[in-house]
């Protein structure tokens, strides 16, 4: 087996190779990839299908995996996005859902075993291998208001509902990273610490799908960090992890690193930190290195909101962080939040503005008009396998009323206000929860000039609304339709682990409002166990408080 890389190129590099009729090629030995066997996509985000049909016709090959038969690379694609495989459907052969480590190598070797059969044949030999999902062996019936009806099999050996593949020990870490020759946004080294986590916050998708957590042990972390700095010369070390500083050992770990590498001026940088994680020590052994920027993610203002979704952070607690943090040395905080969350008012809302207010107080009394306070405030989009995900999305007339607030509110030095683009919001919000029938409006869309939907400057709203009327579905039935608890939902076809009944309490949970305490604290029987606890010794699922 070997495997090269390929990426989709900018648009300007995109009409030249089109003037030339140069297909897209590997970048390690420049073949076309129609000359590979198995082509693999990363869909981590919504707004990233259409960069798939672009590379699919740059490379020459049919869009849709019907008109794609033996002769062609098989089209695999994994990542977040994927755990509701339908809008995209029509154009992948297979979906690898979960972790892929142990299982693209599976799917290499059952490929390999039936590369010259007919394309059928190779989809049925795919099917049985854990956790791919090939779509072409399911029927999807809708009712007469546009619901899904039923999935079923079309083939006995089609698994229904797909499990997702989960590894019980992360492997080591990539170390002979691939050095950039310009400057370019990330341009660190990166080592994923933690995968999972126990928190519960009812509106986070990975949160749910990657249970349970899994660590790596510090020691091999810094051996990591060691062959990174030895092997690329990068300068920062980010350790990635959707929250950082829940990482058992991360304060051991942050100190180890700073000590180590002090005379190479390694930096080091947390993203995702929680403010009630937090602490003075961590903040210290940070502040050693070089002071990369800090991110805090409150999602609410009040704690009456943050109860709703189960994150509760007092903000006695965030304020007291940020005087931490920026008493250290640090003069600029970046506050991630959320509008449009469920049961919201507008007082929520001005609770956002006075927060951000009292942290840029917070940071002028230690560094005065040099503090600066980003805020970052996107529109609440329900996700698969999520707590909430029956819930509809906020009205653009009523997020259109919070964001004018807010603009209000934080228009005045000391403040960066990002609110996000509704269309992107829109299109994320639609094919987040949506069917298969979405496939014509990706590839009309695309044909009328839709790509890198996910970059504000190149966005293409009447591209994506024509595609909506030309295809006869309206986008306000997948983005602000209310599903009912018993409805059959898309992405029934994947099992994460995590079972329905939690699921269902939970949302009625956050009807009460009522917290869910960490599951470091106490099991609560979410059902992640019952369809993976053979890998774990008793206790490993839910780690213990530090």
């Amino acid at each position: 087996m070997l495997a090269e890389r390929v990426y989709l190129p900018w648009t300007d590099m995109i009409a030249a190779m089109r003037a030339a009729r140069l297909p897209l090629y590997s970048l390690e030995t420049r073949h076309p990839l129609a000359a590979f066997d198995i082509l693999g996509f990363t869909l981590p985000y919504e707004l990233l299908y259409t960069n798939v049909l672009e590379m699919l016709d740059l490379a020459g090959l049919p869009l849709r995996a019907a008109d794609r038969d033996e002769r062609y690379p098989l089209v695999v694609a994994g990542g977040h996005a994927t755990f509701n495989p339908e809008p995209m459907a029509d154009f992948v052969d297979a979906f690898a859902i979960g972790d892929g480590e142990e299982l693209v190598v599976e799917l290499v070797r059952a490929y390999a075993d039936v590369k010259d059969e007919p394309r059928e044949h190779q989809l049925r030999a795919l099917a049985a291998v854990p956790g791919l999902y090939v779509p072409r062996l399911y029927r999807v019936e809708y009712r007469a208001d546009g619901a899904v009806a039923r999935i079923e099999k079309a083939l006995p050996e089609a698994a229904l509902p797909v499990r997702r593949r989960i590894v019980a020990e992360l492997p080591p870490a990539p170390t002979r990273l691939v050095v950039p020759t310009i400057d370019v946004a990330h341009n660190r080294g990166t080592i994923e610490i933690q995968r999972g986590c126990t928190r519960g916050c009812r509106f986070c998708q990975a949160g749910f799908t990657m249970r349970p957590v899994r660590e790596r042990p510090l020691e091999q972390v810094l051996k990591a960090v060691e062959e990174i700095v030895r092997c690329t010369g990068f300068e920062e070390i980010g350790l990635l992890s959707l929250s950082s500083s829940d990482y058992s050992q991360i304060g051991p770990l942050v100190s180890a690193i700073v000590e180590r590498f002090r005379e190479q001026h390694v930096s080091v940088s947390l993203p995702a930190l929680r403010a009630d994680s937090f602490s003075v020590g961590l903040a210290d052994a940070l502040g050693e290195g070089r002071h990369s920027g800090f991110t805090f993610a409150p999602e609410a203002a009040t704690e009456r909101l943050r109860t709703i979704i189960n994150k509760p952070i007092p903000t006695e607690q965030v304020l007291e962080v940020a005087r931490e943090v920026l008493e250290r040395g640090w003069r600029t905080l970046k506050l991630y939040f959320m509008i449009g969350l469920p049961g919201e008012t507008l007082e929520d809302v001005r609770a956002i503005a006075q927060l951000a207010r009292a942290v840029r107080d917070v940071g002028r009394r230690s560094h005065g008009r040099r503090a600066q306070v980003n805020v970052s405030v996107n529109t609440f989009v329900p996700k698969p396998h999520t707590p909430l995900q029956w819930l509809p999305m906020a009205p653009e007339a009523e997020v259109s009323e919070k964001q004018a607030l807010l603009r209000r509110e934080l228009n005045r030095q000391g403040f960066k206000l990002d609110l996000g683009d509704r269309l992107a919001v829109l299109l994320e919000a639609v094919f987040a929860r949506g069917d298969r029938r979405l496939g014509a409006v990706i590839e009309h869309a695309w044909r009328n000039g839709a790509r890198f939907d996910a970059w504000d400057e190149q966005r293409q709203p009447s591209a994506w609304m024509a595609a909506f009327t030309t295809c006869g579905l309206d986008p306000a039935f997948y983005a602000y339709r209310e599903r009912t608890l018993d409805e059959v939902l898309p992405w029934d076809v994947i099992d994460v682990g995590v079972s329905r009944r939690f699921l269902v309490a939970e949302v009625q949970r956050s009807r009460q409002p009522a917290l869910l305490a960490d599951c470091r604290e106490r099991c609560h029987a979410c059902g992640i166990l019952d369809a993976f606890g053979g890998l774990w010794a008793e206790g490993w699922c839910c780690p213990q408080p530090r």
